[in-house]
């Protein structure tokens, strides 16, 4: 029984196996365990204070039928119709590109997110001449209630901050009355004028701060900013629609009307002096009103009950219309002459600029003209659009803002148990991309390298592109059916090539190399110039075997089937060759899920023409014959004949093997780790992989087994023949078989038939050393046994005897010194040169030993085996064993219960080689044979691609003209 594992240090991936039935593979499965978030539930929304006299227990008026009472969290989804304009403001002011859907966003209901990333970049007249009007307060009566906590700023000890019902109606100013009762400072919003004028004398504050150096939960609070907020400003449509940036946080205080004054004109004074323009909070009244809903900012329809207040103020708001519609109006006037600067330089590179007088004209058209005027970005690579999927949509250019830059749709969640969806840098809405197309990495270093994903069309300078390659600036990239860039990198400067490869090669040029024969037909080149590239490639040195997926069965199966039959003059190692080169084809040129399909198919092809092997060698075994015939024994010449195929097939195997593991390690590399099929593909490589391991385990059984079945015949000779007979001269080391004595001759063969072979076949130098160890493991358990036995019956234990087995011991092992095997055959041979040692201690000096000196001397073999030697030696007629050599009561237990033979299962476990492969792909192919096999195969794919067509398109192979 054979059995194997690896090394240590080897691939997790490959596990222990044992022979011959005990084959186990260890292939990975990974299970995937869906992670669950359980929201917690919001019955209600109570209000809350730090004082004990606060409204949050006592009951809320019911409301009106119209309204429905929601949870806070519910309001921005429930805005509707009445914060759309709102929210396409606040998209203006804020810039943000956010992909949010839904209604009332920028995009409106249903707008994809590419779409609402740009709808808040239109220029300024757009949105002029298409802001509808607000709509009226009515239509806002459906909005829930929140919850707004405004703070005291210090206007009653021991309070922090008051919590009052607010809904999108609620006014600043109704907000304070409310706030001032909830402090004890005022009655209700309808009391008398005296509490009228106490709502008049406080404020309600927009504060912009950031908390102080205890962090986010501390409670000390660092204002930075101050807005006073109208009287009829709304704070509830303020918080919602306004928000702070990250490491910012807002909060409503309630403070003196002079006092709010005076720190709003300071903190505006401070910006001014800064001189940076940054924007501030300006006391100006109608335009904070107009920017957080409150009054209409342009003319409401008929019916809707609210238009301007009559007086000065809606002449003024009329007035202020652009400065609500500015992102800031510190910014203002300088966004003006800067349009102003575009529009002039854009009429001036039009026909006859020169002569035309600037006047008045459609901004609509300055505008557009304006966008035309593109300057690439100086720094960083980007991609330019030859031809896109919708023209109103698509941008000319697309930059890279990171190293690594992803092509998709994007879209939602997955389906898969709501996974979110891959992160996507371009979005581009043709029907045929996918979520997660195509990938570009370009590093500080070129070249850029890009990447489809797994069935994503991409193709590269025209070419259909299935493995990642190299991209260089000028090559071009298509997406789908529609897409088409060409790939920027200002960085590289003259760099990249200065012709692009896609452009058609120039008359006279040289033919480019062998691959070109099965790329692109289409280049403009002539039909004698295909034909003299192809002709080239058929009869060309250079290791490289096309081939379609198509065609792939057919060239597997004739390899293995040559291999196989031994047919032609192939090298030992011809047949893993041209499989390693069906093997590199796929993994460079082929679609990423092929090379799992390509391995399995192969190890499978392997494994049965091994196993047919193995099935006609046993059927030609003496013990199979029909009764009555014969047996012959084996020799070493006809055992090396019937085991050369499996030798082959095992030196070939262990050198595919590791060629595999090579591949597989550099597709599980540059995979992308997000592609849901990359675990799918490694199983499956798992599992090709561990038939080979087998096909390796069972070549190497079958070897060992009929060459120690030869060697069982051969080792009795080692003990009963005379190596001194008739005064013949010992040999020396190194001395060849035939001067060996007569005893010694057949296992030397064997040991030299099986070393030939090894040679011949090149069998792995790591599968050689453990061949012939388990060979001299055999051996030396086989003679001890031997010796063992043959003590029992007849006198055999003597000096003379012990001498004449000790020569023959020590001339196999110096022959086995001079073919360079003498470090493992000493080693295995340990036990039985100690056993043959004692046996040649010369009677006397053997007589004054004892029990516990005789057992230092001769470690290695067990106290029953020592005994058994001692209690038979010969010491002459009538002795007995002396008193000394009895075991102590310590060790009689071992003595008797002991067994004396070697047990042959426990021999050394085989360790397949890992590590590079010897295979040697680079370079032209210098052996001429492996050229034939190589040519042969061309031309039947060639034969197979003609076959495809019809009968009046067929023709042969092209030759190559003469230089």
């Amino acid at each position: 029984m054979l059995s194997g594992e690896r090394k240590e240090g080897g691939s997790p991936r490959f596990g222990k196996l044992h022979l011959p039935v005990g084959l186990w593979i260890n292939s990975p499965r990974k299970q995937l365990a869906k992670l669950g978030r359980r929201w917690p539930s919001a019955a209600s929304v109570k209000s809350s204070s730090s004082d004990t006299g606060s409204r949050s227990s006592e009951p809320l008026p019911p409301p009106p039928p119209h309204v429905e009472l929601r949870r806070v969290g519910a309001v921005k989804a429930a805005g509707g119709a009445s914060g759309s304009r709102a929210k396409r403001i606040s998209q203006l002011f804020r810039g943000s590109g956010t992909g949010a859907t839904g209604s009332g966003g920028a995009g409106g209901a249903g707008t994809p997110g590419g779409a609402q990333r740009w709808a808040s970049e239109k220029k300024l007249p757009e949105l002029a001449a298409g802001v509808a009007p607000e709509p009226p307060l009515a239509a806002r009566a459906t909005a829930p209630p929140g919850v707004l906590k405004i703070f005291g700023a210090g206007l009653a000890s021991g309070a922090n901050y008051k919590s009052v019902l607010a809904t999108a109606r609620s006014t600043a100013r109704e907000l304070v009355a409310e706030a001032l009762e909830r402090y004890g400072l005022a009655g209700s919003p309808g009391g008398s004028p005296g509490e009228s004028s106490c709502v008049d004398a406080f404020a309600l504050c927009d504060a912009l701060g950031r908390p102080a150096a205890g962090g986010v939960g501390s409670c000390e609070w660092r204002a930075e900013h101050l807005r006073v907020l109208g009287d009829s400003e709304r704070p509830l449509l303020v918080q919602e629609l306004w928000r702070a940036r990250p490491g910012w946080a807002r909060r409503f205080e309630l403070r003196g009307r002079e006092e709010a004054r005076r720190l709003e004109q300071e903190a505006f004074g401070a910006a001014d002096s800064d001189g940076t323009g940054a924007p501030s909070w300006r006391p100006q009244k109608n335009r904070s009103r107009a920017a957080s809903g409150g009054a209409a900012l342009a003319s409401p329809g008929p019916g809707s009950g609210s238009g301007p207040p009559a007086g000065p103020g809606g002449k003024e708001r009329s007035e202020n219309l652009s400065l609500r519609r500015s992102v800031s109006e510190l910014s203002l006037q300088g966004r003006r002459r800067r349009q102003q600067e575009r529009r002039q330089q854009a009429l001036s590179m039009a026909p006859g600029a020169a002569d035309t007088q600037i006047g008045p004209a459609d901004p609509g058209d300055f505008d557009q003209l304006t966008q035309c005027l593109i300057q690439a970005p100086s720094n960083r690579p980007y991609f330019l659009l030859l031809q896109g999927y919708q023209d109103a949509q698509d941008f000319v250019v697309y930059v890279m803002t990171r190293e690594q830059h992803v092509f998709g749709r994007g879209g939602n969640s997955s389906a898969r148990g709501g996974s979110p969806a891959p992160y996507v840098d371009t979005f581009l809405n043709a029907p045929d991309i996918l979520p997660r197309h195509c990938t570009v990495r370009a590093g500080p270093e070129p070249p850029a390298m890009v990447r489809p994903a797994r069935g994503a069309p991409v193709t590269h300078n025209g070419c259909l592109l299935l493995r990642e390659a190299e991209l260089h600036p000028g090559d071009l990239l298509g997406l789908g059916e529609h897409f088409l860039f060409m790939y920027k990198d200002p960085r590289a400067g003259g760099s990249g090539p200065a012709r692009p490869p896609w452009l058609p090669t120039r008359p006279g040029a040289s033919p480019p190399g062998p691959g070109w024969a099965f790329s692109c037909r289409l280049c403009g080149r002539g039909l004698q110039e295909r034909g003299e590239a192809l002709a080239a490639y058929l009869d060309g040195r250079e290791p490289v075997l096309r081939f379609r997926p198509r065609e792939e069965e057919a060239l597997l199966g004739e390899i293995v089937r040559a291999a196989a039959a031994g047919a032609g003059d192939l090298p030992p190692l011809g047949p893993a060759t041209l499989l390693a080169l069906c093997v590199q084809h796929s993994a460079r040129e082929l679609e990423l899920g092929h090379l799992p399909r390509l391995l399995g198919r192969l190890a499978r092809l392997i494994k049965e023409a091994v196993w047919e092997k193995i099935k006609e060698i046993g059927d030609r075994q003496p013990e199979n014959h029909p009764e009555g015939v014969p047996e012959v024994p084996l020799t070493p010449e006809a055992v090396s004949v019937e085991l050369r195929p499996l030798m082959l097939w095992m030196a070939n195997t262990t050198e595919l093997l590791s060629f595999v593991q090579e591949k597989v390690l550099e597709m599980e590399k540059e995979a992308d780790q997000e592609d849901p099929q990359l675990c799918n593909d490694l199983e499956l490589c798992d599992e090709a992989m561990a038939l080979l391991d087998e096909v390796i385990m069972c070549t190497f059984q079958q070897s060992v087994y009929y060459l120690t079945k030869t060697l069982y015949s051969t080792l009795p000779a080692l003990l009963d023949s005379n190596p001194f007979t008739a005064g013949a001269e010992l040999p020396g080391p190194g001395a060849e078989l035939a001067a060996m004595p007569p005893g010694l001759r057949p296992t030397l063969g064997v040991f030299q038939a099986a070393l030939e072979l090894t040679s011949q076949c090149e069998l792995h130098p790591d599968l050689v050393s453990q061949t012939f160890g388990y060979l001299f493991f055999f051996s030396n358990a086989s003679l001890l046994n031997s010796l063992m036995e043959r003590g029992q019956g007849r006198p055999f234990y003597q000096w003379s005897r012990a001498v004449q087995i000790r020569t023959n011991l020590d001339l196999v092992l110096d022959w086995l010194q001079g073919a360079g095997l003498g470090d493992i055959a000493t080693e295995f041979f340990r036990k039985l040169s100690i056993a043959v040692n004692l046996l040649c201690v010369p009677r006397t000096s053997l007589l004054k030993a004892s029990w516990s000196s005789l057992r230092t001397d001769h470690p290695t073999l067990t106290p029953a085996q020592l005994h058994h030697l001692l209690s038979h030696y010969q010491l002459g007629p009538g002795r007995g064993p002396p008193p000394a050599w009895d075991p102590p009561p310590a060790e009689r237990d071992a003595v008797d219960t002991g067994d004396i033979f070697e047990s042959f299962s426990s021999h050394p476990p085989l360790i397949l080689p890992l590590g590079s492969s010897r295979l040697r792909l680079t370079g032209p192919v210098t052996d001429d044979a492996l050229h034939r096999e190589l040519r042969r195969l061309r031309r039947l794919l060639w034969d197979l691609e003609q076959q495809e067509l019809p009968a009046n398109h067929r023709h042969g192979p092209p030759v190559a003209t003469p230089p």
